[in-house]
């Protein structure tokens, strides 16, 4: 399958690459086929893009990397609509925010992380109810930009 986008230009993956999100993203219902790519060999992004929407991309991570201790419960609801048991192979993403100008204040939202079922390719975007694990969650904690500035 070969589809257009604005921000990587033309790509191509196969049907296999692709994972269907029934209800789309929040506040994205109406999009509801992606393919993660990844941004460089070595990162921790990822890109969620549409193939049904050139310019909708979400720059992701894996949460645990920001977050070794990330185990989110995922409650009946969503993971009897993902097809989900405790040994279900799936993949979980944060969907990140750059403020404009400001790469060091990036947060991640682990409140509302991506779920997708490895073996069946349907994703979901849950909401997580547990006060540990917010919205604007840092990705460059503070001593990281001191050790940052310190080692220049």
């Amino acid at each position: 399958m070969t589809f257009y986008t604005t921000r990587f230009g033309t790509l191509e993956c196969s049907e296999d690459d692709l994972f269907v999100m029934p209800e789309g993203f929040l506040g994205f219902p109406q999009y509801t086929r992606f393919v993660v790519i990844n941004h460089k060999p070595g990162s921790p992004f990822r890109w969620i893009q549409s193939v049904e929407e050139a310019s909708l991309a979400f720059l992701v991570l894996d949460p645990q990397e920001v977050s070794g201790d990330y185990q989110p419960e995922i409650n009946d609801l969503d993971a009897r609509a993902l097809g989900l048991d405790e040994h279900t192979p799936r993949q979980l993403y944060a969907v990140v925010s750059i403020p404009r100008g400001n790469p060091q204040a990036m947060t991640v939202n682990l409140a509302g992380p991506i779920v997708i079922n490895a073996q069946k390719q349907i994703g979901r975007q849950v909401v997580i109810d547990d006060e540990r694990w917010g919205t604007k969650h840092a990705v460059v904690s503070i001593q990281d930009q001191e050790d940052r500035k310190a080692a220049a």
